[in-house]
């Protein structure tokens, strides 16, 4: 009895001085990490000042990911004889220019995947890899200063697809209007005078249209993580069945050296690109199909994978 007790009080003692020492350690770290964050807040305020300069400032980062796959007699699934696999890649490039009474920025967001599914056991089904996303956005910008947050603006952007139909459908914005820069990192476009060009072999359904461009880009690099997320949209002053919009968001974590983990997703909502698939590129068109009677479902894509980057 007498050495249970005497063991039972040791562990109250050591719990106790781990207690002490725990409480004391968080006490020891908690003006450390008030520390860290004034370090910080002076670092940031610093690489503002460095964006704010004179000067050209390029970089890039991106995302890659793929898999590949065979099957033998693997007969739990439909295709027991098969091969398969997908590869896909996204770049996000900037050159971007800043002087005392101007700026010019550019930038380049494209996705590209391809995906394969080749059953063995069927000689007429196709054994190649086949495009699956394809998107090609390219912007400049241009802006006399009015002061340290607005300039007078002009926009050119440019979107299509480069593996499958090219500029069929293309967009071209051209407009002017004003910048609002109220951060370092943040630039919206409000341009009230848009031509929004279309190119495609069906005039039926694509109509270039007169209306109003805003852009919104978020772009900004956090120690190992770079972020950027892009809205565009064009409403389009003859009917809401022209307008359109696109958002774009791209993340990366560095992990080593250039070499991280990246995620990308994009959402998208176009009345024309939708009738003209209803109508000329489903697996069974119809028709018939109108704006009216359209089932005009969000597009969407993701991909994950490792990423790279370089300044």
């Amino acid at each position: 009895m007498k050495n249970l007790i005497l063991t039972v009080m040791a562990m109250l003692t050591l719990s106790m001085g781990w207690s002490q020492t725990k409480e004391e350690l968080e006490a020891e770290m908690a003006p450390k990490k008030d520390s860290i964050a004034a370090i910080q807040g002076r670092v940031d305020a610093l690489q503002a000042q460095i964006d704010a300069l004179p000067g050209w400032r390029v970089g890039a980062f991106g995302t890659i990911g793929g898999n590949i796959s065979e099957f033998s007699n693997w007969y739990a699934q439909g295709f027991p004889n098969n091969s398969s696999g997908n590869i896909g890649f996204t770049v996000n490039a900037f050159a971007n220019l800043q002087q005392e009474k101007f700026f010019w920025r550019n930038a380049l967001n494209t996705n590209f995947s391809w995906v394969k599914l080749d059953d063995k056991d069927d000689p007429n089904d196709e054994d190649g890899f086949r495009q699956a996303v394809d998107v090609f956005n390219l912007t400049s910008l241009y802006g006399r200063k009015l002061s340290d947050k607005w300039a007078v603006s002009g926009l050119m952007e440019y979107r299509t697809t480069i593996l499958n139909n090219f500029n069929d459908p293309g967009y071209l914005d051209l407009g002017v209007g004003f910048t609002w820069t109220p951060i370092t990192d943040l630039v919206v476009v409000i341009h009230p005078l848009n031509y929004n060009f279309v190119f495609a072999d069906d005039e039926t359904i694509f109509n270039s249209s007169a209306g109003a461009k805003i852009v919104a880009d978020y772009t900004r690099q956090i120690g190992a993580v770079n972020f950027k997320s892009n809205l565009s949209m064009f409403q389009s002053y003859e009917s809401g069945d022209l307008s359109n919009w696109t958002w774009i968001n791209s993340f990366s974590y560095t992990l080593w050296k250039v070499i991280g983990v990246g995620f990308d997703f994009g959402l998208r909502n176009n009345k024309q690109e939708a009738l003209n698939f209803v109508r000329n590129l489903a697996p069974t068109p119809d028709p018939n199909a109108t704006f009216e009677n359209l089932d005009n479902e969000l597009q969407t894509y993701w991909t994950l994978g490792l990423s790279y980057s370089f300044q």
